[in-house]
């Protein structure tokens, strides 16, 4: 399957609990959880990762940092790792984490490779008289004239110049054309105080509880179609979003504009969460992909 283009619009976020790895108490499998996350992220061309907590009253810090840390890690060019990441308890396992293989994770590593106009990831190595030099994954540190950026600060360029000693320019994720990673955001809040803090167009709440799909598919997709950033939010392994939202006494249906089943007539007892979010971003996509088709038209 070819690398898809990045989305134009709408700006797509997924919202995960912190509770997320809760059903798994060796760090191995949590390991694996949250890789099969960063996957599905990627694969549906996911802008943003939300972390919130879902347990109000309990400190949730320890598995934030753990979700975090991995997805930030796999996020991150293979090439760029070593440098940017420290010897951590929560990367014990990273061996085990499945590659991205997204744009931004090339495979090639000589200079010979490199074009004009490429945009690579790097990290910043040193800082020199004319600017500063960094590791874009290739045998030769590039020049970034006249800046003088700080240490192990990881950026986005633009090759300019090959050769002897290639240069390249700073460059904005925004303005690379296909699809570029995930960020991570940390909510301070609980469920329902993000969205009430956030200007999302469009907030989906996934649950068994919802409406099936197929009932609302006409009029979800004229709303995806008239946004420009879109939340869907999954629950956790010991409660949905119903039950999330209860605890903070809130109507899930009150903070989110489509409570949706994205699985119905479900054949097993209960769906894991990574296991709602490969199926309800994969209908979802369907939505993005005729978007496109009408743009391009």
């Amino acid at each position: 399957m070819s690398l898809s283009n990045k989305q134009v619009f709408p700006s797509l976020s997924i919202a995960i609990p912190a509770s997320l790895v809760s059903d798994v108490p060796h760090l191995r499998e949590k390991s694996l959880k949250i890789g099969l996350v960063s996957r599905a992220a990627s694969i549906f061309c996911v802008d943003e990762i939300v972390i919130f907590s879902d347990l109000p009253g309990v400190d949730q810090k320890k598995d934030i940092n753990l979700i975090k840390t991995i997805l930030s890690y796999m996020e991150t060019p293979q090439y760029l790792r070593k440098r940017l990441f420290k010897i951590k308890p929560e990367l014990r396992y990273a061996g085990i984490l499945p590659p991205l293989r997204t744009p931004h994770h090339p495979i090639s590593n000589q200079t010979r490779g490199l074009s004009i106009g490429e945009h690579r990831e790097g990290a910043v190595i040193s800082k020199v008289k004319h600017g500063s030099l960094v590791d874009i994954g290739v045998e030769k540190l590039v020049l970034i004239p006249k800046s003088q950026l700080p240490i192990n600060s990881r950026v986005t360029v633009k090759v300019t110049e090959l050769g002897k000693h290639p240069k390249a320019a700073l460059a904005n994720r925004e303005e690379v054309k296909t699809y570029w990673g995930y960020r991570i955001t940390v909510s301070k809040n609980l469920f329902g105080r993000f969205l009430k803090k956030h200007n999302f167009d469009l907030v989906i709440a996934t649950s068994r509880q919802g409406d099936p799909i197929q009932k609302l598919e006409d009029i979800l997709f004229k709303r995806w179609k008239k946004s420009r950033r879109i939340l869907v939010a999954f629950g956790a392994p010991i409660q949905g979003l119903y039950e999330i939202a209860i605890k903070e006494n809130l109507e899930l249906s009150n903070v989110a504009d489509f409570v949706i089943n994205t699985i119905p007539h479900q054949g097993t007892e209960t769906v894991r969460t990574e296991e709602a979010i490969y199926a309800s971003l994969a209908i979802f996509n369907l939505f993005t992909k005729d978007i496109k088709r009408n743009h391009s038209k």
